[in-house]
């Protein structure tokens, strides 16, 4: 689940030293060479990622002074070429670089909009191994045209999701090239550094400075990585079948925060009786200490192994936060550990968030926003929205960027869901979706992986049915349910939440 908040920045500040380069003794000429595509091609972000090379690592080093409230870090990425590369590019915003080694070796460098150019002395050939290092200073507090940093009075945390990881690191912006990852936090007395993953060491390198080293056991989407740094008390617990469990939470709320904390080790233990044993080595929650409007415009984001809060939502009864944290847990397995292969397919991660989290729900007596006490209920009350929401937001699985994260892509996922269920039955259905989550473990998988697992478990062709349900612009009969029906699109009814006034609003259909 995520928001975005958009501001528009002085000129000024969207760059990273705009146009520097470093002399190198020579370089290629990427004009006689062969530059590597500065896009994946993604259909919602087309700008976003870069092709000519995938990252298989990571590792991040950072510094916070707590005096000047920057960031002085070092990002270096191991990649491998995938063709011959003249020029690579990294996606950089708000970054101020200062050096840029590749393979040991200063290269020539250029920024260009979010772009990091970056030219060897020669030329790298397909299939090579290489290591880029972007030695650089980043201030969580400029005012970019968009950021993942979220301020707080202590230090940051980060919500990269979904085209903002650019913002804090250097990288390859995009969920379909994963890369693992290490971490290195470097912080003042009274301070802690937390990252996703496990933590590795933690080294008192003098002048009351800590380090903290954390690594992740399985690669991350750079939109879903975790860094924060702030006046924390890190709370372990223990949960099923001895997986640990830690919340880091604001030393000052450590007390307030406990009885919802606690909700998690029964949070796993009925997901996991649904979806398989967790996939990752801890699980945790990071109420972030900053309850401000303008922090963050969201309820909860999913970064590996440490879902983002704002620590107020946690407060409540458990009535009104349970089925959001079971959200919010969900996408471990669909959103994290199987990643969306391009944007268009977020459906994939908030469909599965929402239909396992509204579940439940159901199962334990609450009712919804709506006043709603089962999943048929709902399913009924969203059916007869399908045709509205696919003339004002589209089909499921065909968003565009100003409504990715409205409610089609939530309640309208779930629909879908809900359908393939009545169509195959619960027992192929639960089939189908162990079978994906295995298949694609640790990768990313799209709509058609989805539809192709659908098929290949039910014993039947389900293209043509999920076709209609994700890509048509009517909506289609509800299997089980010949007597549901849609409001004509001329009547009045409730629109998907959308973008407003620059600011993405929660959807889920779990809060």
């Amino acid at each position: 689940m995520r928001y975005r908040t958009r501001v528009t920045a002085p000129a000024a500040l969207l760059g990273t030293v705009a146009a520097l380069s470093v002399a190198s003794p020579a370089h290629a000429d990427p004009e006689t060479g062969t530059p590597g595509p500065e896009t994946l091609g993604d259909p919602v972000f087309p700008s976003l990622g870069n092709d000519g090379y995938r990252v298989s690592a990571y590792h991040l080093d950072l510094a916070y002074d707590a005096t000047t409230r920057l960031v002085d870090a070092t990002a270096t990425l191991t990649l491998t070429t995938t063709q011959e590369l003249s020029r690579l590019s990294l996606d950089a915003l708000g970054l101020d670089v200062h050096e840029v080694l590749l393979d040991g070796v200063p290269a020539a460098r250029e920024q260009a909009g979010e772009k990091l150019r970056i030219t060897p002395a020669v030329p790298l050939a397909a299939r090579t191994t290489a290591t880029v290092t972007v030695t650089y200073t980043a201030d969580p507090r400029a005012a970019l045209a968009h950021t993942a940093w979220v301020p707080t009075p202590d230090g940051f945390a980060i919500c990269p999701q979904p085209n903002t990881a650019h913002t804090v690191f250097p990288c390859n912006d995009h969920p379909s090239d994963k890369a693992d990852f290490t971490f290195r936090i470097t912080v003042p007395a009274g301070l802690k550094g937390v990252a996703s993953g496990h933590l590795v060491s933690t080294e008192d390198i003098g002048d009351g400075r800590t380090a903290y080293c954390y690594r992740s056991r399985e690669p991350i989407a750079t939109e879903i990585v975790q860094i924060t740094v702030g006046d924390y008390v890190i709370k372990d617990r223990q949960g099923p079948h001895g997986l640990p469990l830690r919340d880091v939470v604001p030393t000052a709320r450590a007390t307030a925060l406990e009885p919802a904390l606690a909700l998690t080790p029964n949070l796993v233990s009925w997901i996991e009786q649904r979806l398989g044993a967790f996939p990752f080595e801890t699980y945790g929650l990071l109420p972030c200490n900053n309850d401000a409007s303008n922090a963050f415009d969201f309820t909860g984001l999913e970064t590996q192994t440490l879902t983002l809060y704002k620590p107020n939502f946690l407060l409540q009864a458990e009535k009104s936060i349970g089925s959001h944290m079971m959200h919010e847990l969900v996408h471990s397995y669909f959103g994290n550990s199987v990643s969306p292969a391009t944007w268009s397919d977020l459906w994939l991660n908030e469909g599965h968030a929402d239909f396992y989290g509204l579940l439940y729900r159901y199962e334990r007596g609450w009712a919804d926003s709506l006043g709603l006490t089962t999943m048929e209920a709902r399913m009924k009350d969203t059916y007869a929205r399908g045709d509205q929401w696919r003339k004002s937001s589209g089909p499921v699985a065909a968003p565009n960027e100003a409504n990715l994260f409205d409610s089609q892509r939530y309640l309208g996922g779930v629909l879908v869901l809900y359908a393939l269920r009545q169509q195959v039955g619960e027992s192929v259905f639960s089939a189908i979706e162990s079978t994906f989550l295995e298949r694609f473990r640790n990768a990313s998988a799209s709509t058609g992986d989805y539809i192709a697992v659908a098929s290949e478990v039910s014993g039947a062709d389900q293209s043509g049915f999920l076709g209609d349900w994700l890509y048509g612009t009517k909506t289609p009969r509800m299997p089980g349910h010949p007597d549901w029906t849609v409001t004509p699109v001329s009547s009045a009814l409730r629109q998907p939440q959308n973008r407003t006034d620059g600011h993405w609003h929660d959807n889920s259909a779990t809060l």
